[in-house]
């Protein structure tokens, strides 16, 4: 199975989050290491974000989160960016901050 590797951001992000929202993270992380294509509606493609990017689309009760990630690379699994979903569409803040994450991730 791939390692999942996190922005150091979003894992203080998940850390915040209510105990079912990790899970269905988890389960979810769980599932892309074991080589499956999640989607609908537990995730889907952003490549608005950039080419192989998805978000998992977790929710509880009372909040809905959205978590950046990209599986298409042999050496792991980047989870690079994570906010509350609080409008319909993704807000273009999130998609340029996704990016610049993804670009951290990707060149150290």
């Amino acid at each position: 199975m791939k390692p999942v590797k996190w922005h150091p951001k979003v894992l203080e992000f998940v850390r915040r989050q209510s105990a079912e929202i990790r899970k269905q993270l988890g389960e979810a992380l769980r599932d892309v290491q074991k080589g499956m294509n999640l989607g609908m509606p537990v995730s889907r493609p952003m490549p608005s974000v950039g080419r192989g990017v998805h978000e998992l689309r977790p929710g509880d009760a009372t909040r809905a989160v959205r978590v950046f990630y990209i599986a298409r690379f042999e050496d792991a699994i980047y989870v690079f960016h994570g906010f509350e979903k609080r409008t319909r569409a993704t807000p273009r803040s999130e998609i340029v901050l996704g990016k610049k994450r993804l670009s951290e991730v990707l060149n150290g």
